[in-house]
């Protein structure tokens, strides 16, 4: 069979006007039985027919990615037949041979070769064959391959994203560090950062997402997720390679998008409170315009999906309220309750607040003021704070958690004090995942940063004896309902 296959990719090379008959030649050979003349022919000779075939497939296969590598030459002289007439042909003739190995150049030749008249066009089965092949894993294409396809294929596209989406949401335990990894291999952050049009796609996805799936943890620390990876390799492109970051977030406030766009480690910790309190104060007002209706609603909501893909600053809002003045929190606060409920609206908003403040007052009780023994009644507010009610979102639970996992770990509190107000907090809450996840953000964000080492030794030790508790719990938990 494998001859068919040679055969058909040679007789394609032919012009235009006689893959017709090209065509016709292959349905003969199709017919080729194993004790064919050819067949017999060559192990005739000697050579084993595997073995020749595939020397034979490699050298048509090379021949054909410098063919399809040639300049177009349409314009250049118009009596000459253009380079460009036999894409088409060779695409057609390649949709049975996707899923072999050897002809993997001559297809990601095909897919990266620039579109240089309306003759260089891929046919569009070709191009669903190899998606297919793709999504199936049976066909092994280089990263600027995939890119390539992604961007001749809409649906490609989207099934690559659909697939990352479906891998992450189904496995909500994982962890950080996998996430990243996950992205990263995907290739998607790499083909956004070289097309602004697949960034927009992705971003239309990523919103729709959000909406049908409102308050998923997990989907807000895979979109932050892959937007450092995306920033990552935007970074690592050529200077002249590089395009206006508004060309790809153009319909963010232009206001907000450098200083939430800044990573906080490209600047001083010392800069930080005053930075956070510029975006807060950029975000309400945002929000007032909304509600008084000089402001679409658009505008928050872009202001909103900004500020989660970079939600870095977030967790560094969590980690300064473990050491803010109780007149200094406010702002921090708000940031925080408008990321988890950015839907709300005037009495909701500001309730929303008034229960994130009792939050803080409670967390700092506990971990800056309070001598043992632990006040029971404050751990049981806490408790029931994180606790999913009817009367509360229920993302207020995640953001008493990620406050709880910073203070654990920020604090100057004796390690054994922190563990025993993580441990009697979670276990009536019952958030013991969450409260995991919130450990692991803290620490890798850390690690990205390249904070200083006595910091980072200190957190990474203290989120390590804290994350065995919860694991502890986690595994005493499953073994107490196994048994039951």
């Amino acid at each position: 069979m494998h001859t068919i296959v040679y055969c058909s990719i040679f007789l394609m090379w032919e012009p235009t006007e006689h893959f017709l008959s090209s065509q016709n030649v292959l349905c003969q050979l199709a017919t080729e039985e194993e004790d064919s003349a050819t067949h017999m022919l060559v192990k005739h000779m000697g050579l084993p027919p595997k073995e020749y075939n595939v020397k034979v497939l490699r050298k048509l296969v090379w021949l054909l990615v410098e063919e399809v590598g040639e300049s177009c030459s349409g314009l250049a002289d118009p009596n000459q037949r253009c380079s460009c007439d036999s894409v088409l042909a060779a695409s057609v003739a390649c949709v049975p041979l996707v899923t072999c190995p050897e002809t993997a150049p001559l297809i990601g030749a095909l897919l990266q070769r620039p579109v240089t008249c309306d003759k260089a066009a891929l046919s569009q089965d070709f191009l669903d064959a190899v998606s297919s092949a793709y999504s199936r894993k049976c066909v092994s294409l280089e990263a600027q391959a995939v890119v390539s396809l992604w961007c001749h294929n809409l649906a490609s596209l989207e099934g690559a994203v659909m697939s990352l989406l479906d891998s992450v949401l189904s496995n909500p335990a994982c962890i950080p560090h996998n996430l990243e990894n996950t992205i990263t291999h995907s290739l998607l952050p790499k083909a956004c950062s070289q097309h602004g049009s697949i960034f927009l796609i992705v971003n239309d996805i990523f919103r729709s997402m959000l909406v049908q799936v409102e308050g998923n943890q997990t989907l807000l620390s895979l979109i932050h997720t892959f937007t450092i990876c995306f920033l990552r390799e935007l970074a690592a492109l050529q200077p002249q390679e590089c395009v206006s970051l508004k060309a790809f977030f153009p319909h963010t406030p232009q206001s907000l998008l450098a200083p939430l766009l800044t990573h906080p480690s490209e600047m001083a910790q010392e800069a930080w409170p005053e930075h956070l309190a510029w975006i807060t104060a950029s975000l309400q007002r945002l929000t007032e315009e909304e509600e008084e209706g000089n402001r679409g609603q658009c505008g928050v909501f872009e202001a909103w999906f900004l500020l989660v893909q970079c939600a870095d600053w977030l967790e560094v809002a969590n980690q300064l309220l473990v050491s803010a003045r109780p007149q200094d929190c406010g702002p921090l606060l708000w940031l925080l309750t408008f990321y988890h409920h950015p839907t709300n609206r005037g009495h909701q908003r500001t309730q929303q607040l008034v229960a994130a403040r009792e939050v803080w007052d409670h967390l700092r009780s506990l971990f800056l003021l309070s001598a043992p023994p632990l006040p029971a009644d404050r751990l049981q507010s806490l408790a029931e704070l994180m606790s999913a009610v009817p009367q509360q979102p229920s993302l207020d639970s995640l953001l008493v958690v990620s406050l709880l996992g910073n203070f654990a770990v920020f604090s100057h509190n004796p390690l054994s004090g922190a563990r025993e107000i993580v441990r009697m907090v979670v276990q009536r809450s019952g958030l013991v995942r969450e409260a995991v996840c919130v450990l692991n953000m803290v620490e890798l964000r850390l690690n990205r940063e390249r904070a200083s080492s006595s910091l980072t030794d200190r957190v990474t030790l203290r989120t390590r004896a804290l994350r065995g508790t919860l694991t502890h719990m986690a595994q005493h938990d499953t073994h107490t309902h196994g048994t039951t």
